[in-house]
C-alpha cells in the first residue's frame, strides 16, 4: 500500500489549504488514520487522528481550525486547514494504522512521503 499526499503549498497567514492522502488500495484491518507534521530538526508532531469508529482527535494547536475527514469510497483522507498561522509551516505526512486487534495491538503503519505547507 502506498500513501500519497497532495495539496500542500504556500499561503499567507489566515489562508486555507486542503491536504489529501490517497491510499493505493483498500487497507484491510485498518485501525485509523492520522496526520502528522514535522519541522527540520524537530520531532514529528501529531496533528489529528480519525479512528475506525470515525471519532476524531486534534492537537490543541490546531483545534477549531483544522478538520480531518475521509472519503471511504476514494480511500482518501483529508485535512482541511483554515486560519493558517506561520507556526503551521511544516512537512505534513499521513499515516494509516492497521492490525488484527486495534485495541490490544500490535499495530503497524503505512506512511506517505509528505507534502510541504508554508505559511508566510
Amino acid at each position: 500500500v502506498q500513501l500519497v499526499e497532495s495539496g500542500g503549498g504556500s499561503v499567507q497567514p489566515g489562508g486555507s489549504l486542503r491536504l489529501s492522502c490517497t491510499a493505493s488500495k483498500y487497507i484491510p484491518n485498518k485501525c485509523g488514520m492520522a496526520w502528522y507534521r514535522q519541522l527540520p530538526g524537530k520531532e514529528r508532531e501529531l496533528v489529528s487522528t480519525l479512528a475506525s469508529d470515525r471519532s476524531t482527535h486534534y492537537a490543541d494547536a490546531v483545534k477549531g481550525r483544522f478538520t480531518i475527514s475521509q472519503d471511504y469510497a476514494k480511500n482518501t483522507l483529508y485535512l482541511q486547514m483554515n486560519r493558517l498561522k506561520i507556526e503551521d509551516t511544516a512537512m505534513y505526512q499521513c499515516a494509516a494504522y492497521y492490525g488484527d486487534d486495534c485495541n490490544q495491538g500490535p499495530v503497524s503503519a503505512y506512511w506517505g512521503q509528505g507534502t510541504q505547507v508554508t505559511v508566510s
